[in-house]
C-alpha cells in the first residue's frame, strides 16, 4: 500500500487477473483462498487481481452484481476479518487488489433497499426512472443527497476499511444516459433537452474526487462502453461537450475487445477483409487511459471460451490464442484476463464449478497443451514488467509507431513501442497458418542488432518452434519509410517481440 501511489497508474505496469472468488476453487473460504490465490497469481506474474463483486448479494447466479449489503463482504466465504486476511495476503505477495463495485442499480428484494421506508427512498420516485430495463432491478436516485452520500461513503469504506487498491465501477454507461435501453416515450430529457443523466454525472465526479482525495494511490476504473467524452479526464477540466471529466483513472476499452475478438474468430483466409478491426483501436487509443479486457463477460452465455472462439483444429486454436495474447500484451493499454483463460480452458466459465483445473493434471494427456499457454502468460507478464516500452507511455502517442499496419494480405501487424528514453520494442503479430520467410520490415537505422525476447511459437508453449537467429541485423534495404530493414522469419499464427541486442 505504501508503494501504490509512487507513480501514476497509467505510467506503471498493470496486468490484471480477474477472479470470481466463490468459484476460483469452489468451497474455499477467504482464509483458504489466502493460502492459494496469492501464490498462484504471483507465480504467473500478474500485478493485480480484480475480484468480481464481494459485497453481499442474495442470488449467487448474479455473480455478485445485484448487491443488497453494500457495506458487507459476502458471508458465503467467511467474516469481514477473513476477507481482510485475504487482501493482506495478496498485499504481502506484492499483488494489488481491485474490486468490482456496483453503484448503478440494486435488487427489488423488499427486505433490502427497495422502498426502504415503505416508499421510494434509494430509487427514483418516477417509476420510469427507477426501473432498470435490462436487469429487472432498480436504479439509484443520484440526484438525492442522501443517496450520493451513501454510495460515495461506500466507495471510500472499501478502500479504507479493507485496503482495496482500486474500484472497477460496473455498468457506467447505464448510469450516464437517460435513454439507456429505453425506447422513445420511456424516458424524459434532462433540463437542457439532452439524454445525459446530469445527476449521475455529478455523482461519478463526486465519487472519484472523494476516493482519490481520501484514499491516495487508489485507482478507479470505468466499465463504460460508449464514446462518452472525458471518462478518464480530471473533473475540473471541461471538455467540448461542456462537461468536466468523470475523473476515472482508467477505462475498459470495450471497442478494442469487440473488434479484436471479431477479427480472430474469422478463418485466416478471410482475415484480410477485416484487418481494420485490429488497427482501428489506434485511432482512439489515446482518447482515454485504457485497459484491454478479456473478462468474464466474454466467456459465458454462448460466447465460448477464448481458445474455443478460434477457428481451425486444436493446434491452430491454441496458436491463435497465443498470438492474440502476445498482440494484446504489446498493444497500448493495460491488460485484464479472466481466470481459466490463462491455460486455454475449452469450456465456458460456470459460477457453479469454476475453472477446469483438471486440464493441468499431469495425468491428462493434453495437459502439456494447456500448461504451454499458461507458461506463455507467465512469460508475457515477466517480459512486460521488465520492458518499460510496454507500459511507460501507454497514454502518450509518442510511445507507439506503426511499422506495418496495412499488411492485410499477409495478416501481419507490426509496430514499435517506445519507453521514455526512446528505447524501442518491436512487436510483430502474424495471423496466418503459414511460415513467412525473409519477411521484410523497415526499422530505425540507429539500432545495429535486434534479438527475440518472446516468441509465442516456442516449443515450450506448444508451438512449432520457428525462431529468428540471434541477433538479427538490419540491412541497407529501404522499407516502410525507413532506410534499413530486418528480414524476419514469421512463425505461423504467432507474435514475436524483439528488442535492441
Amino acid at each position: 500500500m505504501a508503494e501504490r501511489g509512487a507513480r501514476p497508474v497509467h505510467e506503471a505496469p498493470l496486468s490484471v487477473y480477474e477472479v470470481h472468488l466463490p468459484s476460483w476453487r469452489p468451497g474455499l473460504t477467504y482464509r483458504q483462498l489466502a493460502e492459494q490465490l496469492p501464490a498462484y497469481v504471483s507465480d504467473l506474474g500478474f500485478t493485480h487481481v480484480e475480484l468480481m463483486p464481494v459485497a453481499e448479494h442474495p442470488f449467487g447466479g448474479s455473480w455478485g452484481y445485484q448487491v443488497t449489503g453494500f457495506y458487507a463482504p459476502t458471508a458465503r466465504l467467511g467474516t469481514p476479518d477473513d476477507f481482510k486476511h485475504l487482501v493482506d495476503a495478496l498485499h504481502r505477495a506484492g499483488i494489488g487488489v481491485l474490486m468490482d463495485w456496483v453503484p448503478a442499480h440494486f435488487p427489488r428484494d423488499a427486505w433490502a433497499l427497495a422502498e426502504f421506508d415503505g416508499r421510494p427512498l434509494y430509487e427514483h420516485a418516477d417509476p420510469q426512472r427507477a426501473a432498470h430495463p435490462d436487469w429487472g432491478t432498480l436504479e439509484f436516485d443520484f440526484g438525492r443527497r442522501e443517496v450520493r452520500n451513501f454510495l460515495v461513503a461506500n466507495a471510500v469504506y472499501w478502500c479504507q476499511e479493507f485496503h482495496i487498491d482500486g474500484l472497477r465501477v460496473d455498468a457506467v454507461a447505464s448510469m450516464l444516459y437517460l435513454d439507456y435501453s429505453r425506447e422513445p416515450g420511456q424516458w424524459t430529457p434532462n433540463e437542457h433537452g439532452g439524454r445525459e443523466n446530469l445527476d449521475a454525472v455529478a455523482f461519478l465526479q463526486e465519487m472519484n474526487a472523494t476516493v482519490y482525495r481520501r484514499a491516495p494511490g487508489v485507482v478507479t476504473i470505468a466499465e463504460e462502453s460508449t464514446a462518452w467524452d472525458g471518462v478518464t479526464r480530471a473533473t475540473h477540466h471541461t471538455g467540448p461537450g461542456g462537461f468536466g471529466g468523470l475523473g476515472f483513472g482508467l477505462k475498459w476499452n470495450m471497442g478494442w475487445m469487440h473488434d479484436s475478438l471479431s477479427y480472430v474468430q474469422h478463418e485466416p483466409v478471410h482475415r484480410k477483409y477485416h484487418h481494420n478491426e485490429m488497427t482501428f483501436s489506434m485511432v482512439y487509443a489515446y482518447s482515454e487511459n485504457y485497459v484491454l479486457p478479456i473478462s468474464h463477460d466474454e466467456v459465458v452465455h454462448g460466447k465460448r471460451s477464448l481458445v474455443s472462439k478460434m477457428p481451425g483444429d486444436w493446434w491452430q486454436q491454441r496458436a491463435t490464442t497465443r498470438a492474440y495474447l502476445g498482440f494484446m500484451w504489446a498493444h497500448p493499454g493495460k491488460q485484464l484476463l479472466f481466470m481459466g483463460q490463462e491455460f486455454a480452458q475449452g469450456a465456458e466459465w460456470s459460477e457453479t464449478h469454476g475453472p477446469d483445473w483438471w486440464l493441468l493434471d499431469p495425468a491428462y494427456p493434453a495437459e502439456p497443451d494447456h500448461r504451454g499457454v499458461r507458461d506463455l502468460v507467465r512469460d508475457l507478464n515477466t517480459v512486460y514488467r521488465h520492458e518499460p516500452a510496454l507500459w511507460q507511455r501507454d497514454t502518450d502517442p509518442a510511445g507507439f509507431t506503426w511499422i506495418a499496419g496495412d499488411a492485410a494480405d499477409d495478416n501481419v501487424l507490426a509496430f514499435l513501442r517506445h519507453d521514455t528514453d526512446g528505447t524501442p520494442l518491436l512487436a510483430v503479430s502474424h495471423f496466418s497458418p503459414v511460415v513467412r520467410h525473409d519477411y521484410r520490415l523497415g526499422i530505425p537505422e540507429d539500432i545495429p542488432a535486434w534479438h527475440e525476447v518472446l516468441n509465442t511459437d516456442a516449443a515450450r508453449y506448444g508451438g512449432s518452434d520457428i525462431h529468428n537467429p540471434h541477433p538479427v541485423k538490419p540491412e541497407p534495404h529501404p522499407a516502410h519509410a525507413h532506410t534499413t530493414s530486418l528480414r524476419l522469419t514469421l512463425p505461423p499464427l504467432a507474435t514475436i517481440w524483439l528488442r535492441p541486442a
